[in-house]
């Protein structure tokens, strides 16, 4: 493993919202260390920044990483690329039935990187309670064989923060493919609520905002879960936007439905093609972890925008080996803000979503999963 001690020691930062002159400077070598090894280890890659403006002899120098040339990560879904290190690396993609995927590769230092700053974030909010068995409800895929799905990856590496009881899963598989269970879903909450135990209820927002609508379309009481228990969604509503609420409205639900506390709720973002965690603070602000930087390009001219620009999202973060997406602009549409200005106490920027860009042919996991839910 080639030795890349500054990227090791960001990505081995305990506290994940430090903001202070000193993690600065170590973000900076790292990207500094991180862009000059895609270099040597990326075929192509050096020819590539030349191309796009960027001299690589100039990295050792660099210090505005909005400048860095940025990938597209909708190119993933159109090649896979690889460094030396991503050859015999875990392979990730991210969409789990139809449309084009992301093609992703992760090696041991990437996959732990990125893994580790979960761990830390968890940390941070006293999600991590060994001493504590739970029971899970994942709205995502049932595995049948190997998990290559970025999300049911995701969610299945998210039990290990407090210990299973029992696990059951909103995306049945039935022997072709994935159904949503909708009357299964319920059944599980209120074998959960009278089990008594804490309830951790990972994966996407639509299935569960479809389960509350079904249960109050049923007549059903509401449910009372164990004020422990924490909801921690992700993905979107695609192809039932026409049918998404405000997330306010959606923890109110919860509250309302199943007993859960608006600071038990929270969202998170993140991509197979950029699995850093950006996790909603009690205040559901998108806040940008130590280990990453976020920016917002114009959608016209992909020139950076100001604070409360609304654009493309651009992240950076040198914690990926095994490809070269250390600079990369999704096709989310969002606005940065100052971390100040959010008064949750980090400091760190955050970011507000405004939703997918355009009118393509790409497709997430949660477009994909979203086809599942059947009208009724």
């Amino acid at each position: 493993m080639t030795a890349l001690p500054h990227v090791d020691a960001l990505c081995a930062i305990a506290s994940p919202y430090r903001a202070d002159p000193e993690c600065d400077q170590l973000f900076h070598a790292a990207m500094r260390e991180l862009s000059e090894y895609h270099c040597a280890q990326t075929p192509g890659y050096a020819e590539w920044l030349a191309a796009n403006g960027m001299d690589p002899h100039a990295l050792a120098q660099l210090s505005d990483w909005s400048t860095l040339p940025p990938l597209f990560a909708n190119y993933f879904k159109r090649r896979l690329l690889l460094s030396s290190a991503g050859e015999d690396a875990l392979e990730l993609t991210s969409s789990g039935t139809t449309g084009q995927k992301s093609r992703m590769r992760y090696d041991t230092r990437s996959i732990g990187a990125a893994q580790a700053m979960v761990d830390r974030i968890f940390d941070h909010y006293g999600w991590n309670t060994p001493d504590t068995p739970c029971n899970y409800l994942l709205l995502s895929y049932e595995p049948a064989g190997a998990i290559t799905v970025g999300t049911t990856y995701t969610d299945q590496f998210l039990c290990k923060y407090a210990p299973v009881n029992r696990v059951s899963y909103a995306l049945r598989h039935n022997g072709h493919g994935n159904e949503f269970d909708p009357f299964g879903v319920i059944r599980t909450l209120q074998e959960f609520a009278a089990e008594g135990l804490p309830v951790r209820i990972f994966g996407f927002p639509a299935f569960l905002w479809f389960t509350l609508e079904r249960m109050r379309e049923m007549g059903l009481p509401p449910l009372q879960l164990h004020p422990d228990s924490l909801v921690f969604l992700g993905g979107g509503w695609k192809t039932h936007a026409d049918q998404s609420i405000p997330k306010a409205t959606l923890y109110q639900r919860l509250g309302e439905q199943l007993g859960i506390p608006d600071e038990r709720c929270r969202d998170g973002y993140g991509a197979v093609e950029h699995p850093v965690p950006y996790i909603e603070c009690p205040r559901h602000r998108f806040h940008v972890p130590s280990y990453a930087r976020a920016f917002v390009r114009h959608p016209a001219t992909l020139a950076t925008q100001a604070y409360a620009e609304r654009g493309f999202l651009h992240f950076v973060s040198p914690f990926i080996t095994s490809a070269p997406a250390h600079s990369i602009v999704v096709s989310d549409m969002a606005t940065l803000h100052p971390g100040h200005s959010c008064g949750c106490g980090i400091a760190t920027d955050w970011f507000e979503l405004h939703g997918r860009a355009g009118n393509t042919k790409s497709r997430s996991c949660a477009l994909a999963a979203s086809e599942l839910i059947k009208e009724s």
